[in-house]
C-alpha cells in the first residue's frame, strides 16, 4: 500500500490510518442554496480533528463584476488558511463533503494547483464515514501558524484562452453541468442558459455509482476514452457553472489514469458576464 494517496481514499482505509498518523482532514460540506448549512453541520459533528473550508470564503474569493460566481481564491489568503490548518509538505490531506465529492474536489484541485500532491477525496464523503459507524466530534481543532510556501502552477485557463480556442480549437472543453442546463432547457442558478459553442457535456454525476461513491477506475477510463475520441488528456479543459464541480471531472480523469487536464476557472457564470460572447443551446 502506498504511503500516501493522491486521488481517492475509502472510508475504511481512512479510518484505519488517520488517527495513527499525522494527517490533515478538511470538511468541505456546503449547500449553494443555503451557505450557512455547511458550517452549521460541521459545528454539530465532523470527523474528529477536521478543519472546515467554506466554499465561498476559503476556496474562492469575492467575485468582481467580471468574475464568475466562485473565482479562484487570493493565493496569499489561501496560504494563510493552509498555515492555520497546519499544512506541511509531508502531510497527507483528506478532504470530504456530504457525499459526492462535488465540493471537496475543489479543495483537492486547489491543493494540487499549488504543488501539494498528497491530497485525496474521501470517497462517499461524510455519508460513507457515517455508514462505517464511526462517531463524529463537535470539538474544534487547534489553529496553527506554520509557514506555507505556495507554487501556483498553470493548471487553469482564462476566458481569453477559451475565446481564442473558439477559433484555434487547441483544446476540448468539457462541461460538467447537468444535461438540462447544458442544453439550455433549464437554468436554476445563472441568469443565462446554454453552453459555450464547441463544448461537450460530461455531467459530473456520471462519475458516481448509485451509492454516491466513484465508479471503479476501469469504468471511468472506458467512459472518458470513449467520450474524448482520441483527444489526449493534456488537451482537455474542464468547466461547469462556476469552476467547482468541474474539479470532479478533473479528479475522475486522474482516477482513470488520465492526468494532465486543466480547469476553466471562471466557467459558465464568467462567460456570460459579457453579452457579446457566443452562446449555444441544444445537446451540442
Amino acid at each position: 500500500m502506498s504511503d500516501y494517496f493522491e486521488t481517492l481514499i475509502a472510508a475504511d482505509v481512512c479510518l484505519r490510518r488517520y488517527s495513527r498518523l499525522d494527517w490533515l482532514l478538511v470538511d468541505c460540506r456546503f449547500d449553494l442554496a443555503e451557505p450557512g448549512w455547511g458550517p452549521g453541520v460541521y459545528r454539530e459533528s465532523h470527523i474528529p480533528g477536521a478543519y472546515y473550508a467554506h466554499l465561498e470564503e476559503a476556496l474562492s474569493r469575492a467575485p468582481t463584476e467580471a468574475d464568475g460566481r466562485h473565482p479562484l481564491p487570493d493565493w496569499r489568503s489561501f496560504a494563510q488558511r493552509l498555515s492555520g490548518w497546519g499544512l506541511r509538505p509531508e502531510r497527507q490531506v483528506v478532504v470530504y463533503d456530504q457525499g459526492s465529492g462535488a465540493i471537496a474536489a475543489r479543495l483537492w484541485w486547489l491543493l494540487r494547483a499549488v504543488g501539494h500532491r498528497r491530497v485525496a477525496v474521501l470517497d462517499g464523503g461524510w455519508a460513507a464515514w457515517q455508514d462505517a459507524g464511526v462517531p463524529g466530534s463537535a470539538r474544534l481543532p487547534a489553529g496553527h501558524s506554520l509557514p506555507v510556501a505556495l507554487a501556483p502552477g498553470s493548471g487553469w485557463v482564462t476566458t481569453a484562452a477559451v475565446l481564442k480556442n473558439l477559433r484555434s480549437s487547441q483544446f476540448r472543453l468539457i462541461d460538467a453541468r447537468s444535461r438540462e442546463r447544458f442544453a439550455g432547457r433549464r437554468e436554476p442558478i445563472d441568469p443565462v442558459a446554454g453552453h459555450i459553442p464547441g463544448a461537450v457535456n460530461f455531467p459530473f454525476e456520471d462519475n458516481l455509482a448509485p451509492d454516491g461513491r466513484f465508479l471503479p477506475a476501469a469504468d471511468l477510463r472506458r467512459r472518458w476514452l470513449a467520450g474524448l475520441a482520441q483527444v489526449p488528456a493534456e488537451d482537455v479543459v474542464h468547466m461547469c457553472g462556476s469552476g467547482v464541480t468541474a474539479c470532479h471531472n478533473l479528479l475522475s480523469m486522474e482516477v482513470a489514469g488520465l492526468p494532465g487536464s486543466r480547469l476553466y476557472a471562471g466557467s459558465w457564470s464568467e462567460w456570460i458576464r459579457d453579452e457579446g460572447r457566443p452562446l449555444a443551446t441544444g445537446e451540442g
